[in-house]
């Protein structure tokens, strides 16, 4: 099953797609505790995937609205988006490493201010930064609480998957000493206004046979940059979940990312340790993102995360800020 959100008035709606048609599950059932919104589905367990698949089944003419017709918000806007940084290996060979690079894997936190829904603009804004770069990412939607999850289990705690553009302002990620030494500076360079694009919808777990098994890829302007699999993680899904167990009590809602494979702009940045590495078939990058790109993240099974770059007053203005 694939979970949207969707504008209705002044609201954002839970949708149901089915096709090119997204079913409204509050309007066909009127019940608000469990409909309202992705999370309170989320939070109702398997009592509201099997109300949701009911519907589905016999969805009631009037609750239904055709995809064309209606404007795709972030399927979920999480509280807290625990993240993991250098989870691939062949993104960690076109970029400087820190010491840790590899090792275990990097931690940092973005947070609801920095989620935007598909379509929605990326903001450009030079007194931020002059380096604005994009991942795409294979994101996990945690359904069931934990703590101390154990790696066996940890794929119990998934609800579904999402796609998330990790965008990096890397003039203020990456740090060098005169020494050569490298280190990451990851909450200005990560967390920031449209800093997580996320969408366009959920897949439950039960759709994803494999999470370690799903292409991902980007594309800037029509330019294939990122092509990989998941298979391709230094740590998997399930490595992931257990390991941010160990810091936090894991909810319903809250959302784990998994890391970016090569052919981001930083490997053409010598500047910051770019090394300048060309992987076959990609179109390598030759500067960072600019206000009137198209960035295109996709995740096989999930769809495409599609996201413009604007200048900050433009974004601003276009998402209501």
């Amino acid at each position: 099953m694939k979970l949207v959100s969707f504008a209705a008035g002044s609201e954002e709606r839970l949708g149901l797609l089915a096709g090119e048609v997204v079913v409204d599950p509050l309007l066909a059932s009127g019940n608000r505790a469990m409909f309202a919104s992705a999370l309170a589905l989320i939070k109702s367990g398997a009592v509201g995937l099997s109300a949701a698949r009911a519907i589905l089944a016999n969805p009631p003419k009037q609750a239904c609205v055709a995809l064309k017709d209606v404007v795709l918000a972030a399927p979920l806007r999480p509280a807290t988006i625990l993240c993991s940084g250098s989870n691939y290996k062949d993104h960690n060979a076109e970029k400087a490493n820190t010491p840790i690079s590899g090792k275990e894997p990097e931690f940092f936190v973005k947070t609801a201010d920095c989620v935007v829904g598909p379509d929605e603009p990326i903001a450009f804004d030079e007194r931020f930064s002059k380096k604005m770069d994009c991942e795409v990412e294979l994101a996990i939607v945690i359904g069931k609480a934990g703590r101390f999850i154990a790696t066996d289990r940890a794929l119990d705690h998934v609800f579904g998957y999402t796609i998330v553009n990790d965008v990096t302002a890397r003039d203020r990620q990456v740090r060098r000493t005169p020494e050569g030494m490298t280190w990451y500076e990851l909450g200005s360079g990560k967390a920031f206004d449209s800093g997580a694009p996320l969408g366009p919808c959920i897949v439950t777990a039960d759709e994803i046979a494999d999470p370690q098994k799903l292409k991902v890829m980007s594309r800037i302007n029509g330019e294939l940059r990122q092509s990989s699999s998941t298979s391709n993680m230094i740590w998997s899904c399930a490595e992931l979940i257990h390991f941010f167990s160990r810091n936090f009590t894991l909810k319903p809602g809250m959302v784990i990312i998994t890391g970016t494979p090569a052919g981001t702009a930083w490997s053409a940045d010598k500047e910051l340790g770019g090394k300048g590495v060309t992987q076959p078939g990609l179109v390598p990058a030759t500067r960072y993102c600019l206000p009137g790109d198209v960035i295109e993240c996709e995740v096989e099974n999930i769809g495409v995360l599609r996201n413009p770059v604007a200048k900050a007053e433009e974004a601003a203005a276009r998402i209501g800020a």
